[in-house]
């Protein structure tokens, strides 16, 4: 987890908690954020979720659920 520098923080429907957070000039990186202060990357911090951020995340997020699960 680190702190975001200059983000762009994006919700993909209006309801959702979770915000998107768009890196510029970085491909590949998934990035949300619950507070639009610190950033989470999926990648690498996806097991470190506590359990009611995981429970918000894949709810909001279920193919991305079911992508991560068993690979934590």
């Amino acid at each position: 987890m680190d702190e975001p520098e200059k983000y762009k923080f994006l919700k993909r429907h209006r309801t959702d908690k979770i915000w998107w957070v768009h890196t510029e000039g970085h491909i590949g990186e998934l990035k949300i954020s619950f507070d639009k202060k610190t950033t989470i990357n999926l990648w690498t911090d996806y097991h470190k979720l506590s359990p009611e951020h995981k429970e918000l995340f894949d709810k909001e997020n279920p193919f991305w659920a079911d992508f991560f699960s068993g690979k934590v």
